[in-house]
């Protein structure tokens, strides 16, 4: 068995308090306040509820009896999915599992949780037939694959990735009930190391499309010894594992895939990857995909205009760090974050490495701004996994979260094992300052963060988060703040693609041009609400919303006053208006 032996360990492990229920408050976040805000500027302020909400039992496992496996350094995934299409945000966790028979006894890879509607959570894993579902899970993501009208899950593993259908119940009760059909259904694919996926509908033929990113070839047998004194053994770097090419599969329309990596145009990735995510760059109403990948260049996908795909990662300067070097990609998010009305793309890297800031020109280059975005620097000492875009504060621009946490237990580079997040608070143009340690709380909480996914999980109108720990519990962010107006938007098309993956919306005010996608995937290894929130300041309704439906059939909408959630279908317009709480409707005028 080979041997490689690492430098003498220079880090400090740091042991935090493992669970924290808080309450977290800034004053002000350094900003000119616009015309027509109160004296009083927006309060930042979120508690972990998890415990207390019904999600305190659950704990990931990664498999670790003492033999320091690579793949125990990964964590799991994630997220919010309305599995029963009651307009509330559920909670799917990956539960881990383990690496060898003789590991830990065997837990539900999946476990899903009912959303009660009063900010209570309950588990419904066995009464939805997961129960039984055993593998090493990894990531999750969800969409509507068979345009039934309801909320499929696909879950990547160490092994088979299964795909689990979602039913009716057969005896007419109205419950729901998935059913596992990856095989049958052709993506299972081989036994490998899968990471994050991603529904995406490729061609526009209004059914989702996937994308499966691969990671590294290991096996319990093919285990590399490393070590950092030659006696003790250690994590390994991933640079010593042969990376696996990711996958693609096509939707048939009938409930089935077929892979077609090479004729896509996927073929030759690199391996490793561990995140990816859906845009438009090029505004051709095609979806274009980013994929980060762990010591390997960075990819970016550009559509073809009839779902094939063209790699010009380097060609656009999207592919490696500025001293052109590969970094370490572990998440990825994509979004508008300044007045150029252009994408900037996140990505997450290794300690000692910015957090990659790529805002797109009008040539279709991508320019660096790690460092003028101000979010280089304070990256550097942290190992970002989870990197996500929200509004935070509902003022009308993205906010960056990021989840931070090492791989090894003792870190060469003089870092800690358990990381507090970055909350990188934008400042309106695209700078951001990192406002974490001034909330304190949760932000001041070591964790070994993995997967972060966003969702009004309590109908208030602001964002709420979901955090994953490697090896430990669940934490639900409740966002307690005082912010902005707010205007939430749900998305329907009837027959093909339901769940209106790639519309494109822009939200017009007075002050403000803010776009979102309707998306899958993202962060890492995770799953996010389909609702986009568009947060106001104190704007008290949106001018204009221009809908871009996949197929390039345009609505425009006026007047969509603040403190409301909409439900647009496709060519019948506005089905649906409901309030929102006051703490949400009421603009900053109002306080």
């Amino acid at each position: 068995m080979p041997l490689f032996t690492l430098p003498l360990l220079r880090g400090v492990r740091r042991y935090g308090v493992r669970f924290v229920l808080s309450v977290a408050v800034l004053t002000g976040c350094g900003r000119a306040s616009p015309p027509g805000t109160p004296e009083h500027p927006p309060t930042l302020a979120f508690s972990d509820v998890a415990q207390d909400v019904g999600l305190g039992d659950f704990r990931h496992v990664n498999g670790s009896e003492g033999q320091f496996w690579f793949p125990e350094m990964m964590g799991s995934g994630g997220g919010f999915v309305d599995f029963d299409g009651d307009g509330w945000e559920d909670v799917v966790l990956v539960g881990g599992g383990r690496l060898s028979p003789e590991g830990p006894a065997a837990m539900a890879a999946l476990r899903l949780f009912h959303n009660d509607h009063d900010g209570s959570f309950t588990e419904v894993t066995e009464a939805v037939g997961l129960s039984g579902v055993r593998a090493y899970g990894t990531g999750i993501t969800a969409a509507d694959y068979d345009n039934d009208g309801d909320q499929d899950l696909y879950l990547t593993a160490l092994g088979e990735n299964m795909l689990f259908r979602n039913d009716l119940e057969p005896f007419g009760t109205g419950a729901r009930v998935f059913t596992e059909v990856g095989q049958q259904a052709g993506v299972a694919q081989p036994a490998e190391w899968s990471s994050s996926a991603i529904f995406f509908d490729a061609d526009r033929d209004g059914y989702a499309d996937l994308y499966v990113g691969s990671y590294a070839k290991w096996t319990p047998e093919t285990d590399i010894w490393c070590s950092v004194n030659g006696e003790t053994k250690t994590y390994c770097s991933p640079q010593l594992y042969t990376g696996i090419p990711s996958r693609f599969f096509r939707n048939n329309g009938d409930g089935t895939f077929t892979e077609q990596t090479a004729e896509a145009g996927f073929a030759g990735a690199p391996g490793k990857s561990l995140a990816v995510a859906e845009w438009d760059f090029n505004d051709d109403g095609w979806s274009d995909l980013v994929v980060v990948n762990d010591g390997e260049s960075d990819l970016l996908y550009m559509n073809d205009g009839d779902g094939t795909f063209t790699e010009k990662g380097v060609l656009s300067g999207i592919a490696r760090g500025e001293h052109g070097e590969a970094r370490a990609g572990m998440g990825v998010d994509i979004g508008v974050v300044d007045t150029t009305g252009l994408p900037s793309v996140f990505v997450g890297n290794f300690s000692s490495e910015m957090i990659g800031v790529y805002r797109q020109t009008e040539t279709g280059w991508f320019v660096d701004r790690a460092a003028a975005s101000l979010i280089g620097r304070s990256s550097l000492i942290t190992l970002a996994f989870g990197v996500l875009l929200f509004d935070a504060d509902l003022d009308a621009d993205l906010d960056l979260y990021v989840a931070n946490g090492h791989v090894y237990l003792d870190p060469l580079d003089g870092s800690e094992y358990q990381q507090p997040p970055h909350l990188f608070v934008n400042q309106g143009d695209g700078t951001f300052t990192d406002i974490a340690d001034s909330i304190g709380g949760v932000f001041q909480q070591p964790m070994v963060a993995r997967a972060v996914a966003r969702a009004d999980y309590d109908r208030d109108g602001d964002v709420d988060l979901l955090v994953t720990e490697n090896d430990s519990v669940v934490h639900l962010l409740r966002n307690d703040s005082r912010g902005g107006g707010v205007l939430r938007v749900r998305l329907e098309r009837r027959g093909k693609n339901r769940d209106a993956l790639g519309t494109h919306v822009t939200a017009i005010t007075a002050t403000a041009r803010q776009q979102r996608r309707v998306r899958a995937g993202s962060s890492y290894l995770s799953q996010s609400e389909k609702v986009l929130t568009f947060g106001l300041g104190a704007a008290p309704q949106v001018d204009t919303l221009i809908v871009r439906w996949p197929n390039d059939h345009t609505e425009r909408y006026t007047g969509l006053p603040a403190g409301y959630e909409v439900h647009l279908i496709e060519g019948e317009g506005l089905v649906a208006r409901t309030a929102l709480p006051v703490k949400a409707a009421s603009s900053l005028s109002a306080r």
